[in-house]
């Protein structure tokens, strides 16, 4: 496993399947939080690698790829940035709802792996992108897709300061939120909400609901 490749460690740690909330998108996710945790450590710890995010769907993202599966004209025919993606899963409801292109964004390699392998699972194109995208401007995107990024308060505050400017440029932003402590109180505005089944290992609760806010240009 020392020389295990990206692809073959997710392929290895996880396995392709659905979520209850999204039957028609299939994932490389974990099934159980601890092996993956503690492979990552043991198995990858010279590579100083995050925590493996990428092999769980978040309640955020899901709410978000549901929306845009539940409601297509949000994304078709746009070129839309699904922003901290993971898994890739936002990317990916993105292009089957009939986007023009998506890009999926993360700085973790692995992640950028699984976004692929996600993609090829769903016979869908996403370009992964590997870069910290916080502060610039981002020509040529309609529509910004975030999902679970108000969890920590340096990240939410600046990410969100972020994309009111982009917002501000007339982009549509939509954040996926199930509730985390530092999600914007102001300058938002519900688009839809939706239960997540979720897991113990990863929540303090068996359902998260969850609402998908777009971010408005001033608080």
């Amino acid at each position: 496993m020392n020389n295990a490749s990206p692809q073959d460690f997710v392929r290895d740690n996880t396995t392709l399947t659905t979520t209850p909330l999204l039957p028609e998108v299939k994932l490389h996710l974990a099934t159980e939080v601890t092996p993956l945790w503690q492979a990552t450590e043991e198995t990858l710890a010279a590579t100083n690698l995050p925590p493996p995010y990428w092999a769980f769907a978040w309640p955020g993202g899901q709410a978000v790829a549901r929306l845009l599966l539940d409601r297509p004209d949000l994304v078709a025919g746009k070129s839309v940035l699904d922003f901290a993606a993971g898994t890739g899963l936002v990317g990916i409801a993105a292009m089957k709802a009939g986007a023009g292109r998506a890009q999926s964004c993360d700085i973790d390699r692995f992640a950028l792996t699984a976004i692929a392998l996600n993609a090829d699972a769903n016979g869908v194109e996403v370009k992964a992108v590997s870069a910290d995208l916080v502060g610039r401007d981002l020509p040529g995107i309609d529509v910004v897709l975030a999902g679970d990024v108000c969890y920590e308060k340096p990240m939410a505050d600046r990410v969100t300061g972020w994309l009111r400017g982009i917002a501000a440029t007339g982009t549509l932003v939509l954040l996926g939120d199930p509730g985390r402590a530092y999600v914007p109180r102001s300058g938002i505005e519900k688009v839809a909400s939706y239960t997540v089944p979720t897991s113990l290992e990863l929540e303090d609760r068996e359902m998260r609901e969850t609402v998908v806010w777009r971010l408005l240009p001033e608080a």
